[in-house]
């Protein structure tokens, strides 16, 4: 616990709190003593950050347009921008998950990490204010802000992608296919290619086909050498 509070920046006066963060429902089901899981910390802690991202937005010397603002919070405040948060402070070690749970990868889902860390932003809030909380968002959150006012926080990388070549290329054909699947079923390793021109462009890795997917866009993008003024292939192509 006291690693997680150096990772955090933040010493709770009533760990508890923090122990109750971090407890999966599926832990609580099967460890009855141990009292609540995490889910009402986890209300708590969306409408916290809710509100932290949005006064930071707020105060910006730039005035955005509400629509624009609701659009870069959203971003913000999404499950993977809180997954992304939770592996950056290794969250997922520290959490009480059931036996099921553990054997089905557990730690490194994006809805268990993402889930646990508005649980903790509500654990911070009940032990130290709003003041305080709002210390450990700013900390942990602030580069993602950032990149979300610059429209570089992008998580459909596909999408993204598409377009770009659909722009640059109108007569391209791209392409995704699977070229390697690994590791035993619940821990399935799924490696993706992004194809343009029957060219291999980039690869990503994923625990599911989806994610490797959006891996192999997301490096595809970096090959393209995208701005957001524009987007020119690489001479690769």
């Amino acid at each position: 616990m006291k690693t997680l509070e150096r990772q955090l920046h933040y010493q709770f006066t009533e760990r508890s709190l923090l122990t109750r963060a971090l407890t999966h429902s599926t832990y609580a089901y099967e460890n009855p003593e141990v009292g609540l899981d995490n889910e009402r910390l986890e209300f708590l802690g969306d409408a916290v950050l809710q509100l932290v991202i949005s006064e930071a937005l707020f105060r910006r010397r730039a005035r955005f347009p509400e629509g624009d603002m609701t659009k870069m919070r959203a971003l913000v405040v999404c499950e993977q921008t809180l997954a992304d948060v939770a592996k950056s402070i290794n969250l997922g070690e520290y959490l009480l998950l059931g036996k099921g749970e553990l054997g089905t990868g557990g730690r490194q889902k994006p809805s268990n990490t993402a889930n646990a860390m508005e649980a903790v932003f509500g654990a911070i809030y009940l032990d130290g204010g709003f003041h305080a909380v709002a210390e450990v968002v700013t900390l942990l959150l602030t580069p993602y802000l950032e990149m979300a006012i610059a429209g570089d926080l992008v998580y459909d990388y596909k999408s993204r992608l598409l377009e770009l070549v659909q722009s640059t290329r109108g007569s391209s054909q791209m392409r995704f296919e699977i070229i390697n699947e690994d590791g035993p079923v619940h821990e399935r390793v799924f490696t993706a290619a992004v194809i343009v021109d029957e060219q291999t462009v980039a690869e990503g890795v994923g625990n599911s086909k989806k994610e490797a997917e959006q891996n192999a866009a997301r490096d595809a993008l970096k090959v393209l050498r995208c701005t957001r003024e524009g987007c020119t292939l690489h001479d690769l192509l």
